[in-house]
């Protein structure tokens, strides 16, 4: 699932190559994904109201198999 988060968001960024992708899994429900970008990036992987985001999320948590546990998202400025 890091491939395929990893693929969307350099695919919307000016400068793909800053892209880093940190995975944790607390050991509950969810498994989290902290996102750093370049500064100027941050705004489109935001995206307005937060659209952007919302909707790799919902990728993200279509793409997994049923017993995956839930993704939360963090942009990490």
């Amino acid at each position: 699932m890091k491939n395929l988060l990893m693929d969307i968001l350099t695919k919307i960024v000016k400068y793909p190559e800053e892209v880093k992708v940190k995975e944790i899994d607390n050991g509950d429900e969810n498994i989290i994904y902290e996102i750093y970008v370049n500064p100027e990036d941050v705004g489109q992987i935001i995206g307005k109201d937060g659209r952007t985001i919302k909707s790799i999320n919902i990728i993200m948590n279509a793409a997994k198999k049923e017993q995956d546990k839930k993704f939360i998202l963090k942009v990490i400025r």
